[in-house]
């Protein structure tokens, strides 16, 4: 199922079964857009990802970043992270979504990609350290990109267009039963900045 083009109503269910993703549309205007980028870009501290597979340590061109309400743990990837303290400009944006979703956040992981070569596997997002079923929120800035979802089982695709100023919310059992990926293009030149909003528990 194809999902551009479409009007987007944040009470419907993107997912035909087994999980909710809420798509929310823009909530923030270009000008705030460009606002919160701009200092997002220049403020945060970027760090390349790194990933342990098979033994072997790999270096992404994308970067990342993990802030929170204390210094939790996230371990992903067989890779340790311990959260940074909240800058200013996360907590305006986590106190916006939290107003938009009714739902709460103590952490949040960034990601930077500088152009569209740059992508993310298949994968979900169902490490230990994060609260099961939980919602996250997820904030796109910057460059438009294509998101999309896989079933695990049926390998049926929902796929969309994620705009610059939006919210995505993947809740219940969207982890357990679905992939998702941000597919690299050529067609994009431009950065993007993701921002995850989650919950860490047991800390």
């Amino acid at each position: 199922m194809n999902l551009f083009d479409l009007s987007f109503d944040p009470s419907i269910n993107l997912l035909p079964k087994e999980g909710t993703v809420n798509y929310y549309g823009k909530i923030l205007n270009s000008t705030e857009s460009y606002h919160f980028f701009e200092e997002l870009f220049n403020t945060i501290y970027w760090k390349n990802d790194v990933a342990i597979i098979f033994g072997k340590r790999i270096e992404t061109k994308r970067k990342v970043a993990w802030y929170g309400d204390k210094p939790f743990e996230y371990t992903y990837s067989n890779n340790t992270k311990e959260a940074l303290p909240w800058t200013k400009e996360l907590l305006k944006l986590k106190n916006l979504i939290e107003k938009e979703t009714g739902d709460t956040f103590n952490s949040c992981l960034l990601n930077l990609y500088h152009n569209g070569s740059e992508g993310m596997a298949w994968h979900s997002d169902g490490e230990k350290d994060l609260k099961k079923n939980g919602a996250i929120a997820s904030m796109s800035l910057g460059a438009e990109r294509k998101f999309a979802f896989k079933h695990k089982e049926t390998k049926e695709v929902v796929s969309l267009t994620l705009e610059n100023g939006s919210l995505l919310v993947m809740k219940d059992k969207t982890q357990s039963y679905w992939l998702h990926r941000l597919p690299p293009t050529q067609k994009v030149n431009t950065p993007r900045i993701n921002l995850t909003f989650r919950t860490i528990i047991g800390q």
